[in-house]
């Protein structure tokens, strides 16, 4: 058996990470002129641009019966987007940092750096990979490397948005921690990710959301990638009910 810290281990090297780049970060941020802050942001929202797509383009490898992984894609997000609108997850994802604006007495872009970073270090195989790992096996490989590239991205972010990066740590904690915790309590239960067909599907739709998450680090737009987060839990659905009609 397991113990709490084994199955969890990973989860808090992350939010270690996560509150050691933004440390750093706000350092960094006082003696860095605005024109460079911007610059810092402009240069992670471009890395996520192609890290998304990279992700994303494994939607073409995906096939269930008639329909190919970009169509059950569209499908998932398009259903997954209305559910989102529907339960204002994005309405209360940003209230939550407006509350712990306040709270904290957090200044300037505090939300949008809660709301941005949670995103970015939540959407992805590796925290669905790396928790169920590290629930089932006690094995924090993935999400020990995913925690250097988010302590990394959180300097960076902090540079931009502020001490709301930070404050992301708890999103990582909720998530990450959860999945660890229920793949460490359902054991066999919980078939392999590593092998199992709702993984390229899950990690090409989070592609698609992380290079919305870029668009926003660009302000090219602004994507409500929250409310598209519905469409995750819905992905393995809409690859059943495909294979069922093939």
């Amino acid at each position: 058996m397991l113990s709490l810290w084994a199955k969890t281990s990973g989860t808090w090297i992350n939010v270690a990470t996560v509150i050691g780049g933004t440390s750093l970060g706000m350092l960094l941020r006082r003696r860095l002129p605005p024109a460079m802050q911007k610059i810092i942001t402009q240069a992670v929202g471009l890395i996520t641009l192609v890290i998304g797509g990279g992700m994303a383009a494994g939607l073409s490898t995906v096939e269930a019966g008639p329909m190919d992984g970009i169509i059950l894609a569209l499908l998932a997000l398009v259903a997954g987007g209305l559910l989102g609108e529907w339960g204002q997850i994005e309405a209360r994802l940003a209230r939550l940092g407006d509350w712990l604006k306040v709270r904290v007495k957090g200044g300037g872009k505090f939300t949008e750096g809660f709301v941005a970073a949670s995103l970015l270090f939540c959407i992805g195989p590796m925290t669905i990979l790396g928790s169920l790992n590290n629930g089932l096996s006690g094995d924090n490989t993935l999400l020990t490397l995913k925690a250097t590239m988010d302590g990394l991205a959180a300097i960076a972010l902090t540079s931009s948005y502020g001490l709301g990066v930070g404050f992301s740590a708890l999103s990582v904690l909720v998530v990450q921690g959860s999945l660890s915790l229920l793949a460490g309590l359902s054991g066999a239960a919980i078939p392999d990710p590593s092998t199992h067909a709702y993984l390229p599907l899950i990690s090409g739709i989070g592609g698609v959301m992380i290079l919305a998450i870029g668009l926003n680090l660009l302000e090219v737009t602004q994507v409500r990638v929250a409310s598209f987060l519905p469409a995750l839990l819905l992905a393995p659905v809409a690859l059943a009910l495909a294979q069922l009609l093939g």
